[in-house]
């Protein structure tokens, strides 16, 4: 029996909205996996590990090491995970950066949200849009 349960990498800096964004998704349902890593560089590392690639990426943009943007020219090139839908969850919202990370192969956008109510049904909504 197969599940519909998402399996989602958060390539995020902030542990902080490392936490905030694991319990929205432990309150959507217990049973989504979520990994994260800290920068783009170590979420290749992963994905590069990984048996399975993840259903979604979650990108922040600005980190160190490797930022958003050179994750994307990396991964959306050439990596066994270019074809994985990626967000981009950042707390950037100008249109030059949203444009640039489009042009660069991304899925969506999201301005992270101050309020956790608004992230549990900003991830909602993503991972299950059929039930909005």
């Amino acid at each position: 029996m197969t599940t519909n349960v998402p399996t989602i990498l958060l390539i995020d800096d902030d542990t902080d909205d490392q936490e905030m964004f694991l319990s929205a998704l432990e309150f959507i349902d217990e049973s989504i996996v979520c990994n994260t890593a800290p920068n783009g560089y170590e979420a290749i590392m992963q994905l590069n590990d990984a048996d399975s690639l993840p259903d979604l990426i979650f990108l922040d943009l600005n980190m160190p090491v490797m930022n958003g943007v050179q994750f994307l020219r990396e991964v959306k090139v050439a990596h066994k995970a270019k074809d994985v839908p990626v967000v981009i969850y950042s707390t950037a919202s100008d249109n030059q950066t949203i444009q640039e990370a489009k042009q660069l192969g991304a899925f969506q956008f999201i301005t992270k949200p101050e309020k956790f109510s608004e992230l549990v049904g900003l991830l909602h909504g993503l991972l299950y849009p059929a039930t909005r």
